[in-house]
C-alpha cells in the first residue's frame, strides 16, 4: 500500500494561505510558518503529519500527497477544515 510523509499548515482563509505561501517562496521556513500560523495541532511540530497511508486523510489531501510533485509546497487546498498548504516530503508506492 502507498504511504507518504507530509507536512501542512491550516488557516481560515484562502488569502491568508496565499500570503503564507508567498512568504515561503520568498525564503521563510515552512516549519516556522506552520508554528506561527497553523490552527492545526500539528503546527507545534512544524506541520509534520508523519507517515500515513492513502485513505487515512481527507480526499483533497490524498490527491495532492499521492499525485503531485514531492518537496514542493502545494495549495491552497480547501477542505472542510479550512485552507491548507501541503508539502509531501516522502512517498513510497
Amino acid at each position: 500500500m502507498a504511504t507518504a510523509s507530509a507536512r501542512h499548515l491550516l488557516v481560515a482563509t484562502e488569502d491568508q494561505c496565499n500570503e503564507i505561501k508567498q512568504q515561503i517562496a520568498d525564503g521563510a521556513s515552512f516549519a516556522d510558518m506552520a508554528k506561527e500560523h497553523s490552527s492545526c495541532p500539528s503546527g507545534r511540530s512544524g506541520g509534520d503529519l508523519g507517515t500515513f497511508s492513502k485513505g487515512q486523510m481527507v480526499p483533497e489531501f490524498d490527491k495532492v500527497v499521492f499525485e503531485e510533485e514531492i518537496n514542493v509546497v502545494h495549495g491552497p487546498v480547501k477542505t472542510q477544515f479550512g485552507y491548507h498548504l501541503l508539502e509531501t516530503t516522502d512517498r513510497q508506492d
